[in-house]
This record gives structure tokens, C-alpha cells and sequence, in this order.
């Protein structure tokens, strides 16, 4: 007997038991017919509750419900008067293997399930969020359904990862509208003093436009940050394919920050070699080189030298880039990629920093299937590896 099924928050698309075909717009015809009608909380928002099938036949009739349950990814529940009579596989990993037979109300140790369990209990609707289950960081929703013999399905959606995900969007607005807020009331703020007395002052009227000019350029990088981040996010699953010679591209780099004249430029020295080719998207490339000598120039100490360097073996290639300056605290290293951290705040904005460019990095590394590291030591420095696949590795 072979099981093969795609799940939509525990709705089964299509099954193969027996040699039969079962689809459905919701469940099973084998999990309706043996949970006896509790398909009803897996029909649950799927949009066709008016065709919910209300099905007698008792869960112990039909031998191979454990194979079926077993192969619902997220953990479900069968309970009658109270007790657990039947936990899958997911249930039993996440709660234990004992809770079979138990009070369901000790299987699922949580306040906010505890009156949902509780035999006679109404069945709700509502799903009840359960946050701390089976760890301190994971959030439940628990949804109960009742079928017309009395037994019921507790069906567990972990939704860890979509509200981690809403926390970071949510995040993300919220810092975006701080960082653009900032410059805006600066410059309103001097733009209202200009059209007062102030503002016939010569020198005073200078200074003035000079503070706008910086901070309305400062809001132009942010926005191009945003943009690029949002580009890049775009092309996640798009596996770039350009061959880039990353040794050429560097010396390219290189020599056009010196020549633009950027603080401590002269300062970097480029130890590469050309013919290290990877498949890769170039502007990106170049964009991830100039975050990142950008950060070295921007944070170590004047008059130290920033080291850029490749080192290859028969996979892959590694780039490194190195200062001698502050460091950055262990603490901190998990987070440096994240939008808008910064170690030191204050110090970042003064140094024209969005708080984006190692996020924009990741993004363009993990875009080029690579691999980022950070190591830091306070008082010596910071290096950067970024290991990419060499185009010869990824076509083998």
C-alpha cells in the first residue's frame, strides 16, 4: 500500500491506497470514511464547508488509519470522551509517544488548550493560539473539530515560522519608517528656519543647505538600498548563470574606488589573481565587493591596511576581506545581517550608513548559492569570507 499527498494546513489534495485514486476538495474518501466525519476541521477554511461530508463509521473499523494519519505532515489528534485514542507520527514526535490513551488535556500540556479538550466542552471555530509548545519559541494554532458521533480531531498548525516571518515584516516597516522619518524632520525642520530671519544670514544659510543636502542624500541611499534588497529578494530562486571572472571584477573595483577619491581607498590592498570564473550576476558581484569594502573602510582604523584576498580550491572560492579595526562584540555577529542592525547606531549614521549593506550581501550570497562568514575580534578587527562555487564546480 503506497501513500502520495500534498497538504494545504492538513488538507489532503489526493491519495493512492489499494490502487485507487481518491480526490477530494478537502479530505480523502479513506480519511472521511474512517475519522467518521471529523474531516471537518481539516475542511476548515478551504471554502466549501456547505459540502462537509457527515460520516457515522467508527475510527477503529478501518485498519489502515494510523498509515493514513501518518502521512499528514502536521500533527493530528483523535480524542473521545476525552482521551487520546490515536496520535500520527507528528503528534508523537512533538508531544511524546506516551500520550496515546492519555487525558488529552495532560497529552497537550497548555493553559489556553486546556478548556478546548475538556470533553464536554462545545466545539468552537476560533483556533487557539499556543504559543511555547513543545519549545519556548514555537506558536501552535490548535483547531478542534466534532464529528456527529461525538468524537473529535485536534489538528496542531505550527506557525512558528510564518509569524517570525510577520515579526520581521512588521520590523522592517517600522525601522524603514524610522530611518526616512529622521532626515525628513531635519530637513523640514531647516527649511522652516530659512524662511524666518535665519535664513537672510549668508553663512548661516550655507550651513543650512549643506545639513539638507546631506540628509536628503542620505534618504537617496536608503531608498536605492531598499530598492536593490527588494530587486535581489526578487531573483531569489533565479540561479545566476553570467560567467564573471571575480578576480578581474575585483581589480576592477578596486581600482575605481581609488579613483574616485573615497576616504582610505589607498589603503586597500588587492591580493588576486584573474581567471577565478564563477557563474554569477556581475552588478551584483560588484555590488557585494563595494558593501564590503565600503564597511572595511568605513570601521577600521585610519591608516591601516584593508586586505582583500581569493583563495581557491577545487570547488569552490573564497573571498576575504579584512580590517584592523574596533571589532565587533561575539554577541553581535548573529545579527549583523539583519535589516537595519547596527553595533553602534549613532556612530553608523554619521558614517552614511543605511544599516542595509550586510543584508544586501547575504541576499546577493545566498542568491549565488554561497556561503557567508563573519569572525571579529574587539580591539583587532573584522574579516569577511564569502565562498562562492566556481563556475567549473557548478557545471561538473
Amino acid at each position: 500500500m503506497g501513500f502520495g499527498m500534498r497538504t494545504v494546513w492538513g488538507v489532503v489534495v489526493a491519495l493512492v491506497t489499494a490502487g485507487t485514486v481518491f480526490v477530494l476538495a478537502g479530505l480523502t474518501a479513506a480519511v472521511i470514511a474512517a475519522v467518521g466525519g471529523l474531516a471537518a476541521t481539516l475542511l476548515a477554511g478551504s471554502g466549501e464547508a456547505e459540502e462537509r461530508p457527515r460520516v457515522q463509521a467508527p475510527v477503529a473499523t478501518d485498519p489502515h488509519l494510523g498509515e493514513v494519519l501518518d502521512a499528514i505532515v502536521e500533527p493530528v489528534l483523535l480524542v473521545d470522551g476525552g482521551r487520546v485514542t490515536m496520535a500520527n507520527a507528528a503528534a508523537r514526535d512533538l508531544l511524546g509517544d506516551h500520550i496515546v490513551d492519555e487525558d488529552a488535556r495532560v497529552a497537550i500540556r497548555h493553559p489556553a488548550a486546556a478548556e478546548r479538550l475538556v470533553a464536554d466542552t462545545p466545539v468552537s471555530d476560533e483556533p487557539v493560539m499556543l504559543v511555547g509548545l513543545g519549545a519556548p519559541d514555537q506558536r501552535w494554532e490548535m483547531r478542534v473539530g466534532q464529528a456527529s458521533d461525538g468524537q473529535r480531531i485536534v489538528h496542531l498548525i505550527d506557525q512558528t515560522d510564518q509569524d517570525a516571518a510577520e515579526r520581521m515584516r512588521v520590523d522592517f516597516v517600522a525601522n524603514a519608517s524610522h530611518e526616512l522619518r529622521t532626515p525628513l524632520a531635519s530637513i523640514l525642520g531647516f527649511i522652516e528656519t530659512l524662511g524666518d530671519e535665519a535664513g537672510e544670514e549668508p553663512a548661516l544659510r550655507a550651513r543650512f543647505l549643506k545639513v539638507m543636502f546631506d540628509e536628503a542624500r542620505r534618504m537617496q541611499r536608503l531608498v536605492e538600498d531598499l530598492i536593490s534588497l527588494s530587486r535581489i529578494e526578487a531573483d531569489k530562486y533565479r540561479l545566476p548563470a553570467q560567467p564573471v571572472d571575480l578576480g578581474l571584477l575585483i581589480a576592477d573595483v578596486c581600482e575605481e574606488l581609488r579613483d574616485s577619491g573615497a576616504p582610505r581607498a589607498q589603503d586597500i590592498n588587492c591580493i588576486v589573481a584573474e581567471q577565478v570564473p564563477v557563474a554569477g550576476d556581475r552588478a551584483q558581484l560588484s555590488q557585494m565587493l563595494h558593501n564590503l569594502l565600503g564597511n572595511a573602510m568605513k570601521y577600521g582604523r585610519p591608516d591601516t591596511p584593508i586586505a582583500l584576498s581569493l583563495e581557491t580550491d577545487a570547488a569552490a572560492v573564497r573571498l576575504i576581506v579584512a580590517d584592523q579595526g574596533e571589532g565587533v562584540p561575539t554577541v553581535h555577529l548573529p545579527r549583523l545581517t539583519e535589516r537595519f542592525y547596527r553595533v553602534d547606531a549613532g556612530r553608523s549614521r554619521t558614517l552614511g550608513g543605511t544599516g542595509l549593506g550586510l543584508a544586501i550581501v547575504k541576499h546577493i550570497v545566498e542568491r549565488h548559492r554561497g556561503r557567508l562568514e563573519i569572525a571579529s575580534t574587539v580591539g583587532v578587527g573584522t574579516t569577511v569570507t564569502v565562498r562562492l562555487p566556481l563556475l567549473t564546480a557548478r557545471g561538473a
